[in-house]
Parts: structure tokens; sequence; C-alpha cells
């Protein structure tokens, strides 16, 4: 009993030792290596695509945060973050972000914005140009890809993505009661400000924009200027803010004060004073033709009561024509991929610009965002009843907008520095701020306004230049 006792227990010795050394026939090391049940895996990093839009009104970020759920569920590696911002801001805001190298992924900008920044070198001109050849270069409409192409690399510094046509909306009803002419020249405009204020329950003329913390006067400026063939540069490349042509146009455009609603003032009180019947005309770009019809958003909620039949009642003057020449004003907003961006950027361009996504994104506000891409007119034309309330004639000059508009930044004999201080000038505020200058602070005149923009501006172009 003791011997094979004994040789029991060698037998089992041996047995345990041999399963320790070797692994039986159909078991994988990775199974022998396998992580206790229930042990939780290494989570995989996702890359953060970070989107600043101007296009920040609450039910527009929620279209975009809408795609954006709709591309992770597609792309669980990828988080989207959505982040809406006021569009007088974004120059502070990137200077911030830059400063803090926490700079987005995308921006959605208008195209004043896109030198400035390129000559910052904070866009990616090989991520705009990979971009926009997947979205495919003959689908852009003529001559938009121009609008972005840097001129010293002849590389797309941003992506078009939507724009609009700017005009001067007027009571047609009333401007023919009153035996006033379309408001097209100067001289109209003049007539139309004396003769409508304190008429058929009017109160003003118009309602001009100088507020000086907001964009909004110097794009209405910026066509007064060039209706007079008043320019930032000239030929050679000079500044030239304080020629006649300038102080003219300034002198000119303050003077409108007179028949004015009092107080510095931008878009959203030259929009609601002429829906409630208050102001004769207003500057407005076409995102304004629902509004003449529904009235628009205010910030306690609800809608303007919008006189009845309005849109119907106004007229659209987008030409302006002044001494030296007319100016049809429009913008084209871009999508800007910023450098350090992750790959999957580009992607979501792309993906935002693709058949119905685009047009989600277009009906939004279908009359303001006229597409960039051939292939989405027909669908656009389709996206609101509101085009039923205008002439086809109108309707017409809103889908042409691209091949009429004029801008300070698309003067062909501009280089890319000359172009950045355009982006800069408006980004700076510096024509808002003189406008007030004159009409409320009363601290300069349009000479002195003029003399001091000249400086301001040069100054930037000495920046630009070193």
């Amino acid at each position: 009993m003791k011997k094979l006792s004994l040789t029991l227990v060698i037998i089992m010795l041996l047995g345990i030792l041999l399963s320790a050394c070797q692994t039986t026939e159909g078991t994988t090391p990775a199974e022998v290596a396998a992580p206790p049940q229930g042990a939780a895996e290494a989570p995989t990093e996702k890359a953060v695509v970070e989107f600043w839009t101007t296009d920040n009104e609450e039910d527009r970020v929620a279209v975009y945060e809408k795609l954006g759920k709709a591309y992770m569920a597609a792309n669980p590696n990828v988080d989207v973050q959505i982040v809406p911002i006021e569009e007088a801001d974004l120059a502070q805001r990137i200077a911030a972000a830059q400063a803090a190298n926490k700079l987005p992924d995308i921006i959605r900008m208008g195209i004043e914005r896109v030198s400035s920044f390129a000559a910052d070198g904070i866009l990616d001109l090989d991520a705009a140009q990979a971009t926009v050849e997947a979205i495919g270069v003959e689908d852009f409409q003529a001559g938009l890809l121009e609008m972005v192409k840097d001129p010293a690399t002849g590389k797309y510094s941003a992506i078009p993505f939507d724009g609009w046509l700017q005009a001067l909306w007027y009571r047609e009803d009333l401007f023919k009661k009153n035996n006033l002419a379309a408001p097209i020249t100067w001289d109209d405009i003049d007539a139309a400000c004396d003769g409508l204020a304190g008429k058929d329950n009017l109160l003003y003329g118009l309602t001009l924009a100088t507020d000086p913390g907001q964009n909004y006067p110097h794009q209405i400026f910026e066509q007064v200027a060039i209706s007079n063939n008043a320019w930032p540069f000239d030929k050679d490349g000079n500044v030239s803010m304080n020629t006649p042509e300038m102080i003219q146009a300034l002198d000119w455009y303050t003077k409108l004060q007179r028949c004015a609603m009092p107080g510095p003032q931008y878009w959203r009180g030259a929009r609601e004073s002429y829906e409630l019947g208050q102001s004769g005309m207003m500057f407005y770009s076409t995102y304004i033709m629902d509004d003449l019809v529904d009235g628009s958003a205010m910030d306690s909620g609800g809608n303007v009561a919008v006189i009845p039949d309005l849109a119907k009642n106004s007229g659209f003057a987008p030409s302006l024509e002044g001494p030296n020449g007319a100016a049809t004003y429009g913008t084209l907003i871009a999508l800007g991929v910023l450098k350090g961006a992750d790959a999957e950027a580009q992607d979501l361009v792309k993906y935002f610009m693709t058949g119905q996504n685009y047009l989600d994104v277009l009906a939004l506000a279908p009359m303001g965002k006229v597409p960039v891409l051939k292939s989405a007119v027909p669908g656009w034309q389709g996206l609101s009843e509101y085009f039923t309330y205008y002439s086809e004639d109108t309707i017409k000059q809103v889908a042409d907008g691209y091949q009429t508009m004029q801008r300070w930044l698309f003067r062909p004999e501009y280089g890319s520095v000359e172009r950045a201080v355009v982006g800069d000038i408006e980004g700076r505020l510096l024509i808002s701020q003189a406008i007030s200058n004159i009409v409320h602070e009363g601290i300069m005149t349009p000479a002195t306004a003029a003399d001091w923009l000249q400086q301001e501006v040069s100054n930037l172009l000495a920046d630009r230049s070193k």
C-alpha cells in the first residue's frame, strides 16, 4: 500500500508539472491570458471635432446638433461639439482661443474673415483644398471658389457654405402714395428720408446702422462707399481711407440719421421698426423675407406682430447708385478648417454639405442661405412656402446674387495682405466706431473720421507687412 501510495503521489505531481508547462491542444494563448469575466476593456479615445457656428439662434443650433448626432451615430469614434458664437465676437474669440492654444476645428464665418485668418496662419489650406475636392469642384457655383482662393498659394483657404444678398427694403405702397421714386440712388433715398417720416403712421424714414459694437454698420456702409468709388486701397496698394470719395460717403450716410430711429441701432432695431410699420426703409439681407410674413423672433419670446401684407407691399432694391458708381452688396459664408484639426473635421464638413443634410441647413432660412452647390439649387427652390409671397424677378435676383455681389474684399488687384487688412477693418469694427463717433458721440466729423480711419488702417497694413 505504501509503494502504491508513493507511486500515485509521483504520478499526480508529474501531471501538475505537465499542465503548468504545456497548453492543451486547441487552447490559444489569448484564451489562457483572458481577463476575469466582467473586467472593463480600455476605452478608445475619440476624435473631438469642435465646430463654432455664427448660426447661433436656438432653432438653428438645434439643426446642427441633430446633424452632429447623426454623424456620431455613423462614426462612433468621433465626438462632435457644436458651439454657437456671436458673429461680431468672432475675431476676439479666435484671438483668445489662439492665446490659450485651444482653437476649434471648424469655424463658420463670413468671407471677410477668411483672408485675415489665413494670413494669421490658423487656417489649414491643404485641408480646405482636400475638402473642396472631396465635395466636387465642378459642383460649386461659378466664381465662388475664386472668392476663397489664397492669392499667395493658389489654394482654397476655406469651403464656400452659403450666402445672401443685401438690399434696401422699402414700403412700395407708401412710396407710390407719396409720389416717391424707388430708393435706388442717393438722391432718391434722401427724398424718401425727408418725405416719409411722419407720414401714414411712420415715425421714421429708416433705422440707420450706427451701433459701434456691431459689424452691421460696416456691411451697410461698404455698399455706400463702393457706390461712390471709395475703396480702402488704391491701385498701387496705398491706404485710401481719407479720399474725397470716402469723406463724401461718410457725410451722406451719417446725415441719414436726421430721419432715423434715435440711439445706436443694429439689425434687430432695423427689422423690428420696419415690421411694426414704424419706418419706411431698412437695409437688410434676404434673410428677412420670411420675417416680413410671420414677424421676426423676439428675445422675450414670440414674434413681432408684423403689419398686414408687409411682404406684398415691400419693394426690393439690391443695387445702390451713388455719385461715382453703383454697388450690389452680398456675402459668402464659408467653413474654415483650422490647423491641428483631426482629419474627421474635413469629413464632417463634407457630411454637412451632402444631399439632404445640406438642404436641412439651407431650410433654416432659405432666402438668406442661397446654396453654393449647383446640385442643391432645385431642392432649395422647394424649401419654403415664402417663395410664393414674392415676385419671380425678386426670387431670381436672390438666386443669382453671387454673380452680382461686390465687396471691398473682391477687388481683383488686392493681394493677400490687402485682403487680410480688409478683414481686420471689419473684425475690429473700425467703420462702425467711426460712424458712431460722428452720429452719437459727436467727437468726429466725416473728415476727421476719415483721417482716423486712414491712420488705423495704415497701422493694420504695417502690422500685416512685417
